[in-house]
C-alpha cells in the first residue's frame, strides 16, 4: 500500500463514520491538532503512540500502523499553481507577500529562513460582525545561513549584526 492509498482510506473511514478532524484529533491527542491532520493527509509522520492510537481509531493493520509513523514524502499540491480555490489564496499571499515578508523576517533576524520543521501553527475562527474569520497563526525558529570559509572578522552565521 502507498501512503496517498492509505490517505484515502483514512477518509473513507471518515466520511463512512462521520467523524470531525476535531474528533479524531481528540482521539489520537498528544500533539498539535494541525499536524494530526496533516500526518492522516500524509504529509507527516506520527510519533508511535500517536500512530497506535490512530490504527485503533480506524482499524487499521499493523503495516498501515507503521507507515504513519514513517516519514512521508511531502509535497502533495498535484499542479502548481493550485486550483483548489482554498490552497490558491495561500499560494496568493505567497507571490503576493512573500518578498515582504523576507524582507521584514531578514531585517529583523538578519540573513536566513524561518524553518517549517522546528515550527508551531495554530488556526481558530475568529467572530466578526461582518463574518467570521480564519485566524492562522505561524511560529518557525530563525535559521541563519552559515558563512563556510570565512575569514577572520567576518560573522559565521547570518544573524543580524549590530
Amino acid at each position: 500500500m502507498k501512503r496517498e492509498d492509505l490517505t484515502e482510506k483514512l477518509l473513507d473511514i471518515k466520511r463512512e463514520k462521520g467523524w470531525t478532524w476535531k474528533y479524531i484529533q481528540e482521539e489520537i491527542g498528544g500533539i498539535s491538532p494541525i499536524l494530526i491532520t496533516a500526518a492522516c493527509m500524509g504529509q507527516m509522520k506520527l510519533p508511535k503512540a500517536q500512530a497506535a492510537r490512530a490504527a485503533e481509531l480506524f482499524g487499521l493493520s499493523q503495516a498501515e500502523e507503521r507507515m504513519l509513523n514513517e516519514a512521508p514524502y511531502r509535497g502533495s499540491i498535484p499542479q502548481m499553481p493550485p486550483t483548489d480555490p482554498l490552497i490558491y489564496r495561500f499560494y496568493e499571499l505567497v507571490m503576493v507577500y512573500g518578498t515582504t515578508w523576507k524582507e521584514l523576517i531578514q531585517e529583523e533576524f538578519g540573513d536566513g529562513i524561518m524553518s517549517a520543521i522546528d515550527f508551531n501553527m495554530t488556526m481558530e475562527r475568529e467572530a466578526n460582525n461582518k463574518g467570521d474569520r480564519v485566524k492562522l497563526a505561524m511560529s518557525g525558529k530563525f535559521l541563519p545561513y552559515k558563512y563556510y570559509g570565512n575569514e577572520e572578522g567576518v560573522p559565521e552565521y547570518g544573524f543580524k549584526e549590530a
